[in-house]
């Protein structure tokens, strides 16, 4: 059980991640790619795909991240929404860090020699760790980041409207079926098979939406580092389609043959709440284009446009949302168990003849 302890001052200062982070991606989806059958479903064909094409380079991070148990903090560093600083971060972890958490992962598995060397903060090691990481994440993320970004924000959404109705207490209780609140100030929620009580101590909570992690939230070993709650969205099934595309972005649907590309993807945006500014950004167009989009799915009937000080926010409206919604992909919640995940996978294939 974990044991999560608040302070008035930590209610204030709970926040969530702006957008997915790198390095929780990388390191989480390392587990999912080294298990068998966990989340077979839904990332059974993305699974499949990079085992039978092995890269040599990423081999190194086999070693750092079992599927099971414990995973050095040092790959997860706190708030990185790019990968370059991501990685410059885990370069820059001090020798006696380094020494410290691989201590600690040779309490569970015998370290290679490769590890021993980085252990000892060795600079050639250093080196092929950030090669391998920059390596994996463009071959295993790179490809999905549009999806994998869409994901999250519509998480944030949905975390920002439960706030909005129903506080932060239920907002937090609400990120995973198994948290509970023992009183007005500790959350817990199952914690594999250790016990352990994380003290927020007025720092507050940085809560990191994530789209690999799968079926309940974690954080990291060492209590001194910035407190962080990792906890898995919910899934499309089929998002990694048998061609090696994503479903789920615009381009992959057939509500861009009815819109064209750019305005679907910018329906989708939308979904998720935005304003002229970041639509263009998200769509990288001028703010000029974004407003004409935005400008014409309103005629439509497809988008509400507030004024907000300096700034046009859209919405959907019922109509945009159920065109939206038409025809996509069965979402599959993050605590959906093993069988039921089997029959919508079933259900989300094509009839046959």
């Amino acid at each position: 059980m974990l044991r999560i302890h608040f302070t008035t001052d930590d209610f204030t200062r709970t926040r969530i991640a702006l957008a997915p982070d790198p390095m929780w991606e990388i390191l989480l989806s390392l587990h999912l790619l080294k298990q068998r059958e966990e989340g077979a479903v839904v990332f059974g064909q993305w699974r499949a795909r990079l085992r039978a094409r092995p890269d040599a380079t990423v081999a190194p991070l086999a070693s750092l991240a079992p599927p099971r148990g414990y995973s050095p903090d040092f790959l997860t560093p706190t708030g990185t929404v790019e990968l370059g600083a991501g990685i410059d971060s885990v370069l820059s972890t001090s020798p006696t860090r380094l020494r410290s958490e691989l201590t600690l992962l040779a309490a569970q598995q015998p370290l290679t020699a490769w590890t021993h060397a980085l252990a000892d903060g060795r600079t050639e090691p250093l080196r092929q760790l950030g090669v391998a990481l920059q390596a994996y994440y463009e071959r295993a993320l790179a490809p999905h980041w549009a999806h994998i970004n869409f994901g999250v924000d519509a998480d944030r959404s949905h975390r920002a409207r439960v706030l909005a109705d129903h506080g932060l207490g239920q907002m937090l209780s609400g990120l995973h079926p198994s948290m509970r609140w023992q009183n007005s100030t500790v959350l817990s929620l199952p914690y594999g098979p250790c016990d352990r009580d994380l003290h927020l101590d007025g720092r507050g909570l940085l809560l990191v939406p994530s789209f690999f992690c799968w079926r309940r939230p974690i954080c990291l070993r060492d209590p001194e580092l910035p407190p962080t709650l990792v906890y898995p969205i919910d899934h499309e099934l089929g998002w990694d389609t048998a061609d090696g595309t994503t479903v789920g972005e615009p381009s992959c649907r057939p509500l861009s043959a009815l819109l064209g590309r750019t305005r679907a993807a910018a329906l989708e945006a939308i979904a998720k709440g935005c304003t002229t500014t970041e639509l263009a950004a998200r769509l990288s167009v001028s703010p000029a284009t974004a407003s004409e989009h935005t400008t014409t799915l309103r005629q439509a009937g497809l988008v509400i446009s507030h004024r907000y000080r300096r700034s046009v926010c859209h919405t959907l409206t019922s109509l945009g949302l159920q065109l939206l919604h038409c025809g996509r992909p069965i979402r599959v919640p993050a605590n959906c168990s093993a069988e039921i995940v089997s029959v919508l996978g079933e259900r989300s294939q094509p009839a046959r003849e």
